[in-house]
């Protein structure tokens, strides 16, 4: 294959995916400063039209002229230890390799293991900021991430709210989680228009958490150590999202309205609420309990609150029901409740089932 066709073929394979990486310029040049010439013959051969996480072993893929399986699996190898391409467990329990998906490790792999500061990484950073120029992300029909509330500004009992709403529970049933960096701030960062909020809070779990700890992106930690990083993003008024399935879920970003890739956009009114993932919760609040101490304002992530009359008011074609601001009310006057226009078993059962979902509406 002509050198300049396989990266040219890569960039077309990463826009026919489940979750989809549009095909521009930029990132044709982002494969070329990351893969050689060999390399990106076979990442080539890599299937389109899969889900995340979806592996195949070497002896899956149409063959390199001149390479033999040992080789191809040799050069796979080295991509994934760059992080180029995602290695774990094919359903026949052997070493298989994907293709990065959108939201899936491309192009948030650069910035995982934090700001460094080599040339390599800032001409990443202007690359991506070129490739991601257009108008904010959405998704049409099925939402691969949900937004979930802070738990304590959930009534359990009251609103029969299941327990995979519950960041907690998310963690509980993780068969392994690891921590990484925030792309969207360290990237920002190195860009010079970061925000102060921590970024190692970004929290993998399952099989991207293997795969993240054993390439060095990120580090193996306790359940009750993700525990502890949920609590300190709650506390800086961090948002948590993850991935709009009940059972078998990957990743939870921790995302601030300052830069953050889904929060900020609707902050700034670029682009509608629903428009980028589920949100299941919306504020109500207990004008009883409620003092008009105005201190649920300020923390709101997307500018949802304001006083009136003074008392403070919810735009609920706004709220993202993230209950951060319950946890700065010092009345306990705030409470997300399930949203009328929801079914309370929407999310997909796992995550595999998830992206079925959205691969079928893509392409079939």
């Amino acid at each position: 294959m002509d050198q300049n066709n396989a990266y040219e073929k890569i960039a077309q394979n990463l826009s026919q995916l489940g979750m989809p990486i549009a095909s521009t310029e930029e990132m044709v040049e982002i494969l070329k400063a990351n893969l050689s010439s060999a390399e990106a013959e076979v990442v080539a051969t890599l299937p389109t039209k899969v889900i995340p996480l979806d592996f195949r072993s070497v002896d899956e893929l149409t063959p390199v002229p001149g390479l033999s399986q040992r080789e191809m699996m040799e050069i796979l190898e080295g991509v994934a230890r760059k992080g180029i391409v995602l290695s774990g467990k094919t359903s026949k329990g052997i070493t298989g390799y994907a293709l990065w998906q959108s939201g899936f490790g491309f192009t948030q792999v650069f910035y995982w293991k934090g700001a460094e500061d080599s040339p390599h990484l800032q001409n990443m950073c202007e690359l991506i900021k070129k490739h991601f120029r257009k108008e904010p992300e959405s998704f049409e029909g099925t939402k691969p991430y949900r937004y979930i509330p802070v738990g304590r500004s959930i009534n359990f009992p009251k609103q029969g709210v299941y327990l995979y709403h519950m960041i907690e529970e998310v963690i509980k049933n993780a068969k392994k989680c690891a921590v990484a960096h925030c792309t969207c701030r360290v990237s920002q960062n190195l860009l010079g228009k970061g925000c102060e909020h921590p970024t190692e809070v970004c929290l993998k779990f399952n099989e991207l958490a293997q795969y993240t700890i054993d390439k060095g992106f990120a580090r193996e930690i306790s359940k009750e150590e993700a525990l502890e990083i949920i609590k300190l993003s709650e506390e800086h008024g961090l948002v948590h999202f993850v991935d709009n399935a009940q059972g078998d879920i990957q990743h939870n970003c921790n995302c601030c309205g300052c830069v953050c890739w889904n929060v900020s956009p609707i902050r700034n009114r670029k682009i509608p609420r629903d428009k980028i993932m589920d949100t299941y919760f919306l504020r109500v609040t207990d004008e009883n309990e409620c003092i008009g101490c105005g201190s649920c304002i300020d923390i709101c992530p997307v500018n949802a609150v304001e006083m009136i009359d003074e008392k403070p008011v919810a735009d609920m074609n706004w709220c993202i029901g993230c209950g951060v601001c319950a946890t700065k009310c010092p009345s306990n006057a705030i409470k997300m409740v399930f949203r009328d226009d929801k079914n309370i078993s929407l999310p997909a059962e796992n995550f595999k089932k998830l992206h079925d979902i959205i691969l079928n509406e893509r392409y079939c």
